[in-house]
Parts: C-alpha cells; structure tokens; sequence
C-alpha cells in the first residue's frame, strides 16, 4: 500500500511504496517540465501537461534524497526585496556616474562585512544582491566566518565605508525576510556587530 506523507521541505512529498520512498520534489518538477516544454520549443498546455507527467515519473523512477535547502517564498519580503534593490540600483548608478564626471582620485577598498545569518543560501543570495548594485562589488565570500568583502569605491571618507557596511546588513535582513526560515529572519533581526571589523 502506497501513501503520500509531508517531508521535511515545504516543497517536496515524500511517496512509500512498500519498503521502498520516493520523493516528489515539487520545485524539481516545475524545472524538469519547463526543460520539457524549451526542448519542444512551442509553449503549450499540452506540452506543460506532457512536461509535468514526464517530470513526475522521473522523480518516481531515479529518486533522490528529500533535501531542505532553507528557502522560503514570502511575497510581501519579495516585493519589498525587489523595490529596495532598484531603488538601490538607480540611485547607486547616479553616484558612480557623478564620480566619473568629477574630478578626482578616488581611493577604492576593501571592507569586510561579517554577516549575522550564517547559512549558505542567505550567504550566497546575500552576495548576490549585493553584487548587483553598481559601486560596490563582491570579491569574496568567507562561508567560514559568513564574511564578505566588498569592493567600495570613494573609501577616503569613513563614513562611506560604514555606510557600505550598514546597506549590506540592511540587503541580509531584506533578503532573509523575502527567502529565509524564521530562524534566518531571527538572526538578521539582531544587532550589527559592533568594534573592529577589519579582515
């Protein structure tokens, strides 16, 4: 006798055949059936219907492990992820274009940002947010010490640099609160570290 039981993931079931478990990894499922509908080239219910049947028995056939990768879909944090990156991404545009049009040296640096949410989905999401907003890009990612270091330009002034740091902490919390689990949510919520951050 077969049933259908919740796993651990939000997103995946885990289905009992006798002494035998197969998962249905519904994330998996949406990719596998939009793979099948690219290679048949025309979008289509059928096709969409065809993907999802073809992905189902693959997932039944070639099982693979229930893995909880930490991610959670929350639209309100999305949205509000989404409006804080571009108003980011334009605002940060117009200040590297001033900074070309003005005179100057500027003196560029590397900072070090140790994060609060120490996962690697929030790390890797974190930076990739990060990165986007011209001015100030990711050079490394310490997963050890959930640091990253970040490349700021017009470092003369220290408050530029602590400025730096705070809108990396402020894209952790965003991006905790759009993808994260409570616990994520919990630790971007604390305190940002305070005293001497150099690497």
């Amino acid at each position: 006798m077969s049933n259908l039981l919740r796993d651990r993931s939000p997103y995946s079931w885990s289905f009992r055949v006798g002494r035998g478990r197969r998962i249905l990894d519904l994330p998996l499922i949406a990719w596998l059936a939009v793979i099948w509908m690219l290679l048949w080239g025309t979008p289509s219910w059928g096709n969409l219907v065809n993907g999802v049947i073809v992905a189902v028995c693959l997932c039944l056939a070639f099982p693979l492990p229930a893995v909880d990768l930490g991610l959670r879909l929350r639209p309100w944090g999305i949205l509000r992820l989404a409006t804080h990156l571009l108003y980011d991404m334009f605002s940060a545009s117009v200040e590297v274009t001033r900074q070309i049009f003005t005179k100057g040296p500027y003196h560029a640096a590397v900072v070090a940002v140790p994060l609060r949410v120490r996962s690697d989905l929030m790390l890797a999401a974190t930076a990739v947010a990060v990165s986007n907003v011209p001015g100030g890009s990711v050079i490394e990612v310490r997963r050890s010490t959930a640091t990253l270091f970040l490349h700021v330009l017009d470092a003369d002034d220290p408050g530029e640099i602590e400025s730096a740091r705070r809108s990396v902490w402020r894209m952790e919390e965003l991006v905790a609160r759009a993808f994260g689990t409570a616990e994520d949510i919990a630790h971007a919520a604390r305190p940002v570290p305070e005293g001497d951050l150099s690497p």
